[in-house]
Order: structure tokens, then C-alpha cells, then sequence
């Protein structure tokens, strides 16, 4: 499919990128998050994240932070294809190594309509477009797992600042974002449809 080569390729690209980013600006931009992550959620509100790996934006002290404003933080529990389970965050001695080089909860594991509860669901991606087209890893699980949120949740895809761009490709079955979250520029309303900038 001609869409999934676009995507490919951005895939590339941003992973290629990831992987020339120094320890010390991987840091810097964690901690930037980190700083930024209270202001997503109030007491008692119940947000659902992930743990940062391979190079992602971020680090365990977004969670923390969270945790620390008497958020309810759930993580993703990976199984065969098809909408994530959630366990619940209960800090970082809570966690085990698992497939794909996640890590996840030792806490007992939560249905996928669990999701339905989140007033906030930060999504990992390496790339948002300002219309709210995300561009994940390809293996669908977000994609069948967000339609199961209320309406009103915010959906909000943490990324750098350079991977928030004009336009990515889109398919049938992607589900736009609403926000995006960068180091530098905080948390951005996305929706509206830009024109394509000649590259």
C-alpha cells in the first residue's frame, strides 16, 4: 500500500534521527517533560500512559510527577495483537521487563475497556502532524485500543519538538490526536488541517 511505504519511511527517518540524539539532550528533554506532566492531570484523575524506551521522549519521572499530583497512572499490558490491557503504576519497583523490550506493572492486570476511565491517554509516537495524525511503530495496538475511550478524553502524543510536523500520511483506521506534548513547546492543540509545505 502506497500509505504504508510513506510510513516507512518516516519510520526511518525518525528512528535514524533517535539514534544520533546525545545522552545529555535525552535527559534534558526528559526532565523538560517531566516538568510539564503535572499539569496534565488533576487528583484522583485517571491517566494512561507507557514507559518510555528505545530513545522515546521522556523517562519514569513523567509517571512520577503524575503519581505525585494523586493521579491514577495506568500502563499498557501487551498480548497478542488487538486492544491493550493496564496495570496500574504504583512507581518504579512495580515494574518487569517484558516482550518488546517493555517494561510493565506487576500490579494485577486491568480489561481494555479499563481505557474508558482515562480523562488523559498519553500515546507514544514518533511523529504527530499538526491535524493529529499520528505515525506509531506500525503494530496497531493504540489504533485498536483508543476507540474504546470516552469522547471527551484528551488523547495526547509525546514527542520531540522537531517530530511535531505540517503533514504525515494517513489511513482509514489511524485515530487523530487532539494534543501533542514536546520538551520546548509544552502542550499544543492540534485539528486544524494546514496546507502542505513545498519541501
Amino acid at each position: 500500500m502506497p500509505g504504508e511505504r510513506t510510513k516507512y519511511a518516516w519510520r526511518t527517518r525518525i528512528l535514524a534521527d533517535r539514534t544520533q540524539l546525545g545522552a545529555a539532550e535525552h535527559a534534558a528533554e526528559a526532565a523538560a517533560l517531566a516538568a510539564l506532566t503535572p499539569t496534565l492531570a488533576g487528583a484522583d484523575e485517571v491517566v494512561c500512559a507507557y514507559v518510555p524506551i528505545r530513545g522515546e521522549p521522556g523517562d519514569l519521572r513523567m509517571l512520577d510527577a503524575l503519581r505525585a499530583g494523586d493521579a491514577t497512572v495506568l500502563l499498557p499490558v501487551t498480548g497478542a495483537p488487538g486492544p491493550l490491557s493496564w496495570a496500574r503504576y504504583d512507581g518504579p519497583d512495580s515494574l518487569r521487563k517484558a516482550r518488546f523490550g517493555l517494561l510493565e506493572p506487576t500490579t494485577p492486570t486491568l480489561p481494555p475497556e479499563t481505557v474508558s476511565e482515562a480523562t488523559t491517554i498519553l500515546v507514544p509516537a514518533l511523529a504527530v502532524d499538526r491535524r493529529g495524525v499520528r505515525l506509531g511503530r506500525g503494530a496497531g495496538y493504540y489504533d485498536r485500543t483508543l476507540g474504546a475511550a470516552r469522547a471527551s478524553t484528551r488523547l495526547i502524543a509525546v514527542v520531540r519538538d522537531t517530530e511535531l510536523v505540517d503533514r504525515l500520511p494517513e489511513e482509514a483506521h489511524d485515530r487523530r490526536m487532539g494534543w501533542a506534548l514536546t520538551p520546548r513547546g509544552g502542550l499544543c492543540e492540534l485539528g486544524r488541517d494546514l496546507p502542505v509545505r513545498p519541501e
